[in-house]
């Protein structure tokens, strides 16, 4: 077991510095890094004093001092670099969404068991330390059985249709960028996943997904109701409600609080656990025990291939036309899949 595991990043941008600032809390240095600008990764290196900046992004595959790859580029570009890592032998933990479709994720989790690698989605909600309370108060059969959840997640963003919230090229749309946080959170409240899915959307000027409400249900009769839009705020809000009560998460993708109402008396519980500034460490601390002792449970690979095959029924049914070979998106007239 090596004790002092070596990152890299790949990508400057704002998550990139927020691992990095990690690091240092973790009391540790980030590795490596490496840029399609190759002047903004020397400016990020010097601001957190990393000894190695990659004139090319293909370098860091190759570098075998490297164990940990943090993608952090934009979601269509994820395959194209989870392939070159894992061929190269290096443990990755991608950005959500972590792959464009579920073919693509299918065929990097085959690549990584066959090379025994650690490969996961950097969703916070699998590492916040609340939701590992609440997942035991609720799989204890305190609150009885899930029964239904409402989920909320609303950005207004400006009609710029060059930037990746709405540009079909950059796998633009709400359902990648904040729709798997809720679906995350439905599925890992769920005892099964959902296969009963109907939904209605609305396409942006560009024909991204705008806007959404998806109805699902599994097997057991649990259901959830999910409203996404990238053209109009709501609240980041889940409720799980349950036979013996409901748990109201506000602020979900790092929440460090929640509230549990009593459903005969109405009485308010406040569960805490965590903090919400230290959601990237919560990930980076269970990625590095999952490539140090081989046990990826934490990871919760299995949730992230349940909400992949959700989003792409859902874009395939909308027309969003996703390649099958991880080259990312085709137009939506070429139906395609």
């Amino acid at each position: 077991m090596k004790d002092n595991l070596n990152w890299a990043v790949l990508g400057t941008g704002v998550i990139a510095n927020e691992m990095a600032q990690t690091l240092q809390k973790m009391g540790k240095k980030l590795y490596a890094v490496g840029n399609r600008t190759h002047a903004k990764a020397v400016v990020f290196a010097e601001k957190y004093s990393i000894e190695m900046v990659y004139d090319c992004i293909d370098d860091m595959f190759l570098d075998e001092n490297v164990d940990i790859i943090y993608i952090t580029s934009p979601h269509n570009t994820h395959f194209q670099f989870m392939e070159k890592a894992l061929t190269h032998g290096k443990h990755i933990l991608v950005e959500k969404s972590i792959t464009l479709n579920s073919t693509e994720l299918e065929r990097m989790a085959a690549l990584a068991d066959a090379n025994h690698l650690i490969m996961a989605e950097a969703m916070t909600i699998w590492h916040m330390p609340l939701y590992k309370k609440l997942w035991e108060i609720v799989q204890s059969g305190a609150l009885g059985k899930v029964q239904i959840m409402t989920l909320n997640f609303g950005s207004y963003k400006e009609y710029n249709m060059q930037n990746r919230f709405f540009n079909m090229n950059l796998a633009g749309g709400a359902m990648l960028d904040i729709g798997v946080y809720a679906l995350s959170i439905v599925r890992s409240f769920m005892e099964e996943t959902p296969t009963n899915i109907l939904s209605q959307w609305k396409p942006s000027p560009t024909g991204s997904d705008e806007q959404a409400t998806v109805l699902l249900q599994n097997s057991l009769g649990q259901m959830a109701t999910v409203a996404l839009s990238m053209h109009s705020k709501q609240p980041k809000r889940a409720m799980i409600s349950c036979e013996k009560g409901y748990i109201e998460i506000m602020e979900y993708p790092r929440a460090d609080k929640a509230v549990i109402v009593d459903a005969e008396t109405g009485a308010r519980t406040e569960v805490a656990a965590g903090s919400t500034a230290d959601a990237l460490y919560y990930e980076m601390l269970d990625m590095e025990h999952a490539v140090q002792t081989r046990d990826a449970s934490a990871m919760c690979l299995g949730y992230s291939r349940d909400v992949m095959d959700i989003m792409t029924r859902l874009r395939k049914e909308w027309g969003d036309e996703i390649s099958g070979g991880g080259v990312g998106l085709r137009r939506r007239s070429e139906r395609h899949i």
